[in-house]
């Protein structure tokens, strides 16, 4: 049994956003930053004192000026992940409702993938374990 040390503790919120053709939004992780140029489902750090919900329609604003509304998204699964410098929660919530276009905040590639092609795109290996969960949704 792995014990965590919960100071180095970090909880991310992300979302499989799904189209009318049940295709999955993903964007690939900007330059400088930890894993870049990895593919993900959108999302971010879940702050102090705030619901990974509320992270969501936050950084879902912030990364690709759309508006979801927290009665809209339901929680599908999560994965852990132990990096070196630090231990990792990744939360994962789908959301089929939105207002808006999807459109890149931070100048990365985003794009429209079929759950079945999500392989074909490298990813983190926190998100790599919950394609199957997406799998078994879609």
């Amino acid at each position: 049994m792995q014990i965590i040390d919960h100071k180095n503790l970090v909880i991310v919120a992300s979302i499989a956003i799904i189209d009318a053709n049940d295709q999955i939004l993903i964007a690939k992780r900007p330059n400088k930053k930890h894993l870049s140029g990895f593919w993900e489902f959108p999302g971010g750090k879940v702050e102090k004192g705030e619901s990974p919900e509320n992270a969501l329609v936050r950084e879902v604003k912030e990364e690709l000026n759309i508006d979801i509304n927290n009665k809209c998204i339901a929680p599908l699964t999560f994965s852990e992940f132990n990096y070196e410098k630090f231990h990792l929660l990744l939360l994962l919530y789908v959301c089929r409702r939105w207002e808006g276009e999807p459109m890149s905040m931070e100048k990365n590639e985003i794009k429209w993938v079929k759950v079945n092609t999500l392989r074909q795109y490298k990813m983190p290996p926190a998100d790599d374990s919950l394609i199957y969960s997406l799998q078994d949704l879609l």
